[in-house]
């Protein structure tokens, strides 16, 4: 059997298509016409009519319990394409064409192709495993995130329109913008509390820390 005639034949042929259709998905992504990591955002909380998908929230479920979590559904489905297209072709090429007449090749075709599917599984798992790490997300620091934090001081007096102070968090000493009420008893040096942040001045009010802080 000639390497044509195997792709294009039954049941190579069918993840051949599904192949070919990653090939061309990922040639689009590469050129930039094709947002991967949009395309495959299963996590659709807070999205309008996503009461309307509980199918996306299975099928992430039935991924991670697959070992297949952790990276995006694009890079699942052509790794598990691929392993399910190598096995059918060996299977066919190797088992197939031994079965002597052709409604026991269909039907044999149909087993070797669900058996090559569930084959590809724990292999991409284990192929998929070493890539999560590339695909770990870091959520950007908000600055709301500062507000509950103690901070000291950095200039000689705090007033509603100036002042500056230091805040360690999230392992970094960070030098912010700061107002507090008048009068007040903040200057250089003095432990404050960050309670509230305004964007449209880009300012985080403070108050003194209590005398047991």
């Amino acid at each position: 059997m000639t390497l044509w005639q195997l792709l294009s034949s039954f049941p190579t042929a069918i993840p051949t298509v599904l192949l070919a259709v990653l090939m061309v998905y990922w040639t689009l992504s590469i050129v930039g016409l094709v947002d991967m990591g949009e395309s495959v955002d299963l996590h659709v909380d807070g999205v309008d009519g996503a009461h309307e998908l509980p199918d996306v929230h299975t099928l992430a479920g039935y991924l991670v319990a697959l070992g297949l979590g952790g990276v995006p559904l694009s890079v699942v489905a052509s790794v598990l394409v691929f392993c399910t297209w190598l096995a059918t072709a060996l299977l066919q090429q190797y088992l197939l064409a031994w079965v002597p007449t052709a409604p026991l090749r269909v039907a044999a075709g149909v087993g070797v192709l669900l058996f090559a599917g569930a084959l590809s599984i724990p292999i991409a798992a284990r192929v998929l495993k070493p890539l999560r790490g590339l695909f770990v997300k870091h959520g950007a620091r908000s600055n709301e995130s500062l507000v509950g934090f103690d901070c000291r001081i950095s200039t000689g007096s705090v007033d509603r329109h100036f002042g500056r102070a230091d805040v360690e968090a999230h392992g970094a000493s960070i030098n912010i913008r700061v107002w507090a009420a008048v009068p007040n008893a903040l200057d250089k040096g003095a432990r404050a509390i960050i309670v509230a942040y305004d964007p449209a001045t880009q300012q985080y009010e403070v108050e003194a820390a209590p005398a047991a802080f």
